[in-house]
Parts: structure tokens; C-alpha cells; sequence
């Protein structure tokens, strides 16, 4: 049985906002191993400890040294197989593909759930914010191309960084064609909880109304032609959630996204 790697990179030193995504991971490990719930995906897989593999959360120090860090501990998993990621804020998938590159495979395509497009150049001063992290990837040629669904903050500058690196953007309203648009190569599928609404994703630092619905998110995980290579579920902020429902709703799609690498990681294994 093809095992998933869970990885842990509790950051939110680059947030530009409110702090508090760094307290994420263990608080979703929590949602997804509670009473409460089950471990059973919709594709029949069972995250039990012969699927996933918890790699604990990388030793972060919230310091200059931190890419590095998240770096070498995202290409040691990404070394012996598929992993997904728990951030922390969205900084963190600028150094996931970083890491990715190192394991010497090809730069795949990223699906990026967000109501931000996070293609900013360079944000209030910090080249390594969680609002700039799309242009990092995309400047370094970290990643083939990008499809982003549920973006609803754009401004001139992101249209522009957009149609600069051939970035694929698409609003809520035109989930539809932006399903129809997911690419047909190695995918990594990068997950903001801020781009579902409010309603479903309360625990998140930036509040957008008009987001997409769980089942929208779902149906991004389950549709992408693929294959997926590995995947993010990020900007969790626990100090804002209600009744731990964001935590739940990310342990939700942690256990549908890392069903989703294994099935396609079994595949094509043969």
C-alpha cells in the first residue's frame, strides 16, 4: 500500500493580517483523529497509520532560517513518496515546491484554491509574505503553470501579475469553467480555507464573502484530471474558528485530498 506523508509547517511569521495559522496543524490532527469523526474517504480508502504516514511538524523557529528548515523537511518527504502539507499560513508553498524541485522532479501543475490570487510582487516590504508566494513559484519556475478558482479580491497589479506568468484565475461565479480548466499533468493542489465562504470557513484570518462551498472544494479535489502529486490545506487560524468547524472542515479535506494522492499515486504504480 502506497503510503501518504503528512508534514506539519507551523508558520505564520509572513501573515499580513492577524497572526495565529502557525497554530494550525495539531488542531486539524486533532478534527480528523476525533470521536466524532472517521477516517473513511469517499473513494473507500481509510486513513488509518498503513495510508498515512504523520511526519509530526517541522521544527520551525519563526525565524530567517525557517525556509531552509521547511525546505529540507518538505524534499526529505517528498523523497520517499507523496505528501500533503499542513500550514501555517500560505507562505509555506513557496518553500513546498522549492523542496519538491530538490527531490529532481519536474516543476507539475499547481491548482490553487484562494479568495486571494497571492501573486502579489512584493507585499508591504516582504518578498516572502503569504500574499506573494504564486509569484515566487511561478518567477523560479517552481511550477508548470497555476489554475486558480475562487478568487474574488482582484486589483490591477494582480491582473497584470496574472497575464504576466500565463496564470489561469477564476471566480467564484465561473466555478464551472474553471473546473473545466483543471489540467491534465502532475498536479499540486494548494488549499486556502479563506477561499470557501465565511459561512463554512469562519477560522480564517481574512474574511471574503462570496466564497465557494465545500462541496465546490470537493469536487476540486475529486476532478482534477491529475495526476495529484501531493497537496496544502492552509491559513487556519484556530483563535478565530467557532466550535472548531474550520477545523473540522480542513480535516475533511485533508482526508479527501490525501485519499485522492493515494489513489493516484496506486495508479500509477500499476
Amino acid at each position: 500500500m502506497t503510503r501518504v506523508a503528512l508534514l506539519g509547517l507551523p508558520t505564520d511569521q509572513h501573515s499580513s493580517f492577524l497572526r495565529g495559522a502557525a497554530k494550525a496543524p495539531p488542531v486539524i490532527r486533532a478534527a480528523l483523529r476525533s470521536p466524532h469523526a472517521h477516517l473513511t474517504a469517499t473513494n473507500g480508502l481509510v486513513l488509518d497509520e498503513g495510508l498515512l504516514n504523520d511526519l509530526g511538524d517541522a521544527p520551525l523557529r519563526e525565524d530567517d532560517g525557517d525556509f531552509d528548515r521547511m525546505l529540507s523537511a518538505v524534499r526529505e518527504a517528498f523523497s520517499a513518496g507523496p505528501a500533503v502539507v499542513l500550514g501555517g499560513d500560505h507562505a509555506v508553498t513557496y518553500p513546498i515546491l522549492a523542496g519538491i524541485a530538490a527531490t529532481g522532479r519536474a516543476p507539475p501543475q499547481i491548482v490553487h484554491v484562494d479568495a486571494h490570487s497571492d501573486l502579489y510582487e512584493d507585499f508591504e516590504g516582504d518578498p516572502l509574505s503569504h500574499a506573494s508566494p504564486f509569484a515566487r513559484i511561478m518567477e523560479r519556475g517552481l511550477a508548470s503553470g497555476i489554475v486558480q478558482l475562487g478568487i474574488r479580491t482582484p486589483n490591477a497589479h494582480l491582473v497584470a501579475q496574472a497575464q504576466r506568468y500565463g496564470v489561469k484565475v477564476f471566480a467564484p461565479h465561473q466555478h464551472a469553467a474553471g473546473l473545466a480548466a483543471l489540467p491534465k499533468a502532475p498536479t499540486y493542489i494548494s488549499i486556502d480555507l479563506d477561499g470557501l465562504d465565511p459561512a463554512y470557513a469562519p477560522g480564517v484570518s481574512h474574511h471574503e464573502p462570496g466564497g465557494l462551498t465545500t462541496r465546490e472544494v470537493l469536487d476540486v479535489i475529486w476532478n482534477t484530471p491529475g495526476p495529484v502529486i501531493g497537496g496544502d490545506i492552509v491559513e487556519l487560524n484556530p483563535d478565530r474558528d467557532i466550535n472548531g468547524m474550520t477545523a473540522v472542515l480542513a480535516a475533511k479535506l485533508l482526508k479527501e485530498l490525501v485519499a485522492r494522492v493515494a489513489q493516484d499515486a496506486i495508479s500509477s504504480s500499476g
